[in-house]
């Protein structure tokens, strides 16, 4: 997984106040949607086996310093190490810009449905760019004996803290090439990646095995998770780290937002809002009023 569900659907919801007026409206009136389908990717992995390398780049298994010798086209990497051994590695910069492309002809094509549902994914496969445990083969500290690192770092720091960052990043600006931009998000995300596993490490030998884990309620259940104190100082450790990589993630998802509706000719979305409320407005005139009245009182035609 990405960030915590938590984090992704703030991530989604605040990139929304970054558009210019032109989109901003249209935006907002399905700021709700965004927001809940953050985490469909996530949901799909569950389902569809080719989801998961959607999410994530082990760009050390390729070998000493390829975070920048990697080639950045996708055609490019085929031809370097072929597809299978891509997909079992990761694909995130490149599917990332595939979903750009996808959002581009939604927009040409003036379909809020696709509109929508590239708009709430793009925001999820940036999100997990954005992840330092997202680029690389030891994603959950399993290689190093830090297991669980993973969900403490994007899941339960972002839950503990989140109401002291701040997450208004500005205006939206246009991207000249989308598949470098990915990449330069999984090039800053890979740079933190040794201060993640490090200053836990560092951390872990001051905290014994009961300071270090507590136990909450959750639900009806009792999980363990790291303790208040152990995270509060390995935030500080950070030093906004996780602050920073979700202002980043949230401003980057509106640079492409902004970007695929410029490259799609600007369309007009107040236009496609009028012309859906027009739609569900028929919608409602053509209801026969019986089945309205057999709705009411639980009665369902088939």
């Amino acid at each position: 997984m990405g960030w915590g569900f938590y984090a992704h659907e703030r991530i989604n919801r605040m990139a929304v106040f970054t558009l210019p007026p032109e989109m901003i409206r249209f935006y907002k009136h399905n700021i709700q949607y965004l927001t809940d389908k953050a985490v469909n990717p996530d949901k799909r992995r569950y389902v569809m086996k080719e989801e998961a390398a959607r999410h994530y780049i082990d760009i050390d298994v390729y070998g000493d310093s390829a975070i920048y010798k990697m080639p950045r086209y996708w055609g490019d990497a085929v031809k370097k190490y072929g597809e299978d051994s891509l997909q079992a590695y990761g694909i995130v910069p490149w599917h990332i810009n595939l979903v750009k492309y996808q959002l581009t002809q939604a927009m040409l094509s003036k379909d809020v449905d696709r509109i929508l549902r590239y708009s709430a994914d793009i925001g999820h496969y940036i999100g997990d760019a954005n992840v330092p445990l997202h680029t690389t083969e030891n994603y959950n500290g399993q290689l190093t004996g830090q297991y669980g690192i993973h969900g403490f770092w994007e899941s339960r720091l972002p839950e503990l803290f989140f109401e002291d960052y701040d997450l208004f990043v500005g205006k939206a600006t246009y991207i000249d090439n989308t598949q470098i931009e990915a990449w330069g998000a999984v090039e800053g995300a890979h740079a933190a990646l040794d201060s993640v596993l490090a200053f836990e490490r560092e951390l872990t030998r001051k905290f014994t095995e009961d300071k270090k884990f507590s136990f909450e309620e959750r639900g009806a259940s009792t999980v363990r998770v790291y303790s208040y104190d152990f995270s509060k100082e390995y935030h500080e450790m950070l030093n906004g780290m996780v602050e920073r990589q979700m202002r980043k993630a949230i401003k980057m998802v509106g640079d492409f937002w902004f970007t695929a509706w410029v490259d799609a000719g600007q369309p007009d979305l107040n236009e496609l809002l009028e012309l859906a409320a027009s739609e569900e407005q028929l919608s409602e005139s053509d209801t026969d009023p019986a089945d309205l009245r057999n709705h009411e009182s639980g009665v369902i035609r088939q």
